[in-house]
């Protein structure tokens, strides 16, 4: 079932990319565009690699499109308007995010308020945080340093190097599992998983070379992918990855096998405010200035991606590779239909009956699986 679903994912990405490749009469897989489409993505994929663990664990966050305005706006007033160095101005958001989610965090486990109240709350707190820090004015960014973060590239050898170590690490590993899980329930027979890692090898290559044609791989995309496999690697071999998806899927089962669910919990927000602290650097230094309108509905994009890339919002099931299919299909999406220049209303309207139809099949599936 896991595997059909991937399929289905990836199926659909290369459906999207035909189609607005089509409409947009080639110029949709040039080099350039390909290399802008992944920076775009960077912001989103960052926050569901957070998103993810948050929905694992049977929860929810509606707060990190703010988070991000508020946490980008403060690296730029700390630097610009204050005149602290650009890695202690960063270091102080990183701080701030990691205490903005230990406080969610502790109100949802230890106090028992909803996160969709809690992380509500936040949304409009820390929106109207932003407006306040910025003076309800755009600030822009004077330091060489933060721009960099945004639109400097790895260098083609350095990219090249940078993909095979991984694509090395990706198929130890995996080959490793395989052979571990082989024959047991749903694992893939070995063809069919020597296709897929082909698929796969054929996949980072072509988009490395793709990437290579233009500047090599944006430095977003570079910070997204090893934001990814770090938290890919802890979630399925840590004891507290596995207690994650233990509380999500059981709570009160996880918490009668000893778990401290609570803990577990407020970690997982913890998480959310790293991810935003990074992700609240690389939308500001992308698009050069700090705006208290930056960032909205991004929660609802990184949401989108978690859900598209087979998370269920029920808790305990999805991983952190699902979740940036997800956000590629949806960042893939939006800068088709803004380069067909189809009008915004179709853009909105189109998202969402993508989100409403993932939902849809994710609950045909398990209900599916429970028949």
């Amino acid at each position: 079932m896991k595997a059909l679903r991937t399929y289905s994912m990836v199926g659909a990405l290369l459906a999207i990319v035909s189609i607005f490749q089509y409409l947009t009469s080639g110029a949709y897989l040039e080099p350039r565009n390909v290399s802008n489409l992944l920076r775009q993505m960077s912001v989103t994929g960052i926050l569901s690699v957070g998103m993810v663990i948050i929905i694992v664990s049977g929860q929810i966050d509606l707060s990190v499109g703010s988070v991000v305005c508020f946490l980008g706006a403060l690296i730029t007033v700390l630097n610009t308007n204050l005149g602290f160095d650009p890695s202690l101005a960063f270091l102080i958001a990183l701080g701030v995010g990691v205490f903005i989610g230990a406080i969610q965090g502790y109100l949802v486990s230890y106090q028992s308020v909803p996160a969709f109240i809690v992380t509500l709350g936040g949304m409009l707190v820390f929106r109207g945080a932003s407006m306040w820090i910025t003076g309800n004015s755009t600030i822009s960014i004077q330091n060489n340093w933060l721009l960099l973060v945004g639109t400097s590239y790895l260098g083609k050898v350095p990219g090249w190097i940078f993909c095979v170590v991984v694509l090395s690490i990706i198929l130890m590993t995996q080959t490793r599992n395989h052979f571990k899980q082989k024959g047991q329930f749903e694992s893939l027979p070995t063809l069919a998983f020597c296709f897929q890692m082909m698929g796969l090898i054929a996949f980072v290559v072509g988009l490395m070379t793709v990437l290579s044609r233009y500047e090599g791989i944006p430095f977003p995309v570079l910070i997204l992918f090893i934001s990814m496999g770090m938290m890919h690697f802890i979630s399925r071999n840590t004891v507290w990855g596995r207690h994650i998806y233990a509380v999500g899927g059981n709570r009160e089962a996880a918490f009668l096998s000893g778990i401290n669910d609570r803990l577990r919990i407020t970690t997982v927000f913890i998480l959310m405010g790293f991810f935003a602290s990074i992700g609240g650097l690389i939308l500001t230094a992308r698009v050069g200035s700090a705006s208290p309108d930056a960032g909205q509905l991004l929660e609802l994009d990184a949401i989108a991606s978690c859900v598209i890339g087979g998370t269920s919002l029920s808790g305990g099931i999805g991983t952190i590779p699902g979740a940036i299919l997800g956000a590629l299909v949806m960042e893939s999406l939006n800068n088709g239909m803004s380069m067909a220049n189809i009008e915004p209303f179709w853009q909105y309207i189109v998202k969402g009956l993508v989100l409403v139809i993932a939902v849809w099949a994710d609950s045909a599936s398990r209900k599916k699986a429970y028949c």
